[in-house]
């Protein structure tokens, strides 16, 4: 399980569609203000569908209320500029994974105070960036991925679960 957390997220859908990602993989979510829209809305429901009651959602007034809580912890910023990828960065269960708002990203004090944690998509150059629900479910994924994909379906219950031509 990791924390993914979005620092002012801008756009509702994007938001919904990562409470999906969350629960599908048991993630904690954390949202810090200010959000550039209301959780009510019915735009963040929609995405999110029923979703919403199996994620735990945390909110924080702050991003450094979010390092004060847990100091312990390895956090990952994942941005455009970061100089390793991220399938090379070895993620743990308990990491928490840092994502920007769409039209800006993290602020750029924290990728160079954190230059070395910072992570980018590999994409081609002319493009800006990829959709930020895109990005976090890559990156939850490949978190999953190195650490065996422990508490979800194994290769041979997946088969079992194909098509019976």
């Amino acid at each position: 399980m990791f924390h993914v957390v979005l620092v002012e997220p801008e756009i509702p859908q994007n938001t919904g569609n990562i409470v999906r990602t969350c629960a599908a993989t048991g993630c904690v979510l954390h949202l810090v203000r200010p959000l550039g829209f209301d959780v009510s809305e019915k735009a963040v429901k929609r995405a999110g569908l029923d979703y919403w009651d199996k994620v735990t959602i945390l909110y924080h007034d702050s991003f450094d209320e979010v390092l004060s809580a847990y100091p312990s912890a390895s956090f990952w910023y994942f941005t455009t500029k970061g100089k390793q990828i991220y399938s090379d960065a070895p993620l743990k269960e308990g990491d928490f994974l840092v994502f920007g708002k769409e039209t800006k990203g993290l602020p750029e004090e924290l990728l160079v105070e954190h230059e070395s944690e910072c992570l980018r998509v590999p994409m081609l150059e002319h493009l800006r960036s990829l959709n930020l629900s895109n990005t976090v479910a890559l990156a939850v994924y490949e978190g999953l991925r190195q650490n065996g994909f422990r508490n979800f379906q194994t290769k041979g219950e997946l088969h079992r679960l194909h098509w019976k031509n």
